[in-house]
């Protein structure tokens, strides 16, 4: 049994499973530190960017928001004083019954009141903003896609609390061995598919490739920015990516066509005028389910021993029948 060999365009597709992640994802951390005393998000949840995701217990801030509170009061009564003092020393100086130098020493004083309370009430501001901190916002639309504390846990400024996978774009995200990653694909474009239901699809293109290797699987991670997200395909959720590399010149051969030669790869071949077989070592590009992809070895039209080669020796006269191969 034969085929003839045709030399054409072979595009190999490369399919690989992933998951559905945000574009963008945010750690929400508290700006001061304190005793978690309530948790009010799960994960999973939607929350919204002014929704309070937990608070401390923000003793300290209110104690300093009091302090500030008495520091601007005993400003502001200094101020009064000296208010006072300015204007009598003012209506005296109409008079001339002060000196200036005490009307000016008297308007220094005020002007150094009225910077004192400017100062206190800044103070009070920013006390007042530091005990806001003790309400965990969100900031962002998203949905909380990891938590790290518990009611009752003492937190540092900064700490990450809860990890938000905001709102908009999506990702499908590979694993990507290096061999793959050097043979990019002949479209921009790559296929998506819900694993669950293959008849939920959509399309993307390459929008980030990690310039880090990961060393204990030796894969890439490639983010492909979908044009469209279905709802169906939601964070977390299994996608499979297709693609074709760019077409290559190769020979296509069943299977059954391989065998060993001397310790390397060959085929067998029949002259068209002699009917006489030949082995022919050939080169390998790849394998596929049913099919072999040759680079070198086999021209376009030889005859190409499929079935029976493992009873023919060089130079044996055969009779063939030709096989109809997909």
């Amino acid at each position: 049994m034969v085929v003839t060999a045709h030399v054409g365009d072979f595009s190999p597709d490369i399919s690989l499973t992933g998951d559905i992640e945000a574009q963008v994802q945010s750690d929400i951390s508290f700006r001061v530190g304190g005793r978690i005393v309530e948790r009010l998000v799960e994960v999973g949840d939607h929350v919204t960017p002014d929704q309070v995701l937990a608070r401390v217990d923000g003793k300290e801030q209110r104690i300093d928001l009091d302090t500030a509170n008495a520091t601007l009061a005993s400003a502001q009564a200094q101020l009064q004083q000296n208010e006072a003092a300015y204007r009598r020393q003012k209506t005296l100086i109409a008079t001339n019954a002060t000196a200036q130098s005490s009307l000016d020493t008297a308007q220094e004083n005020l002007s150094i009141s009225q910077a004192t309370v400017a100062a206190a009430t800044a103070q009070v501001s920013q006390a007042r903003e530091q005990l806001g901190y003790a309400d965990l916002r969100a900031g962002v639309a998203g949905t909380v896609t990891s938590r790290s504390v518990e009611a009752g846990q003492v937190v540092q400024a900064g700490q990450t609390v809860v990890s938000i996978a905001q709102d908009g774009p999506r990702d499908a995200v590979f694993d990507v061995y290096q061999a793959v990653i050097n043979k990019p694909p002949g479209s921009p474009v790559i296929d998506i598919a819900l694993v669950a239901d293959p008849k939920v699809t959509t399309t993307g293109t390459v929008r980030e490739v990690s310039p880090i290797v990961d060393a204990s699987k030796g894969t890439i991670r490639v983010k492909i920015g979908l044009k469209d997200t279905p709802p169906a395909m939601s964070l977390g959720t299994a996608v499979r990516g297709r693609a074709s590399l760019a077409p290559k010149r190769r020979v296509v051969l069943p299977a059954s066509a391989l065998f060993i030669w001397h310790s390397k790869p060959a085929v067998w071949t029949v002259a068209a005028d002699t009917r006489k077989a030949s082995p022919h070592e050939v080169t390998l590009d790849r394998y596929t389910t049913r099919s072999i992809v040759l680079s070198a070895g086999v021209e376009d039209g030889d005859i190409v021993v499929t079935k029976g080669g493992q009873l023919l020796r060089p130079g044996q006269t055969v009779e063939t029948v030709e096989e109809q191969h997909q």
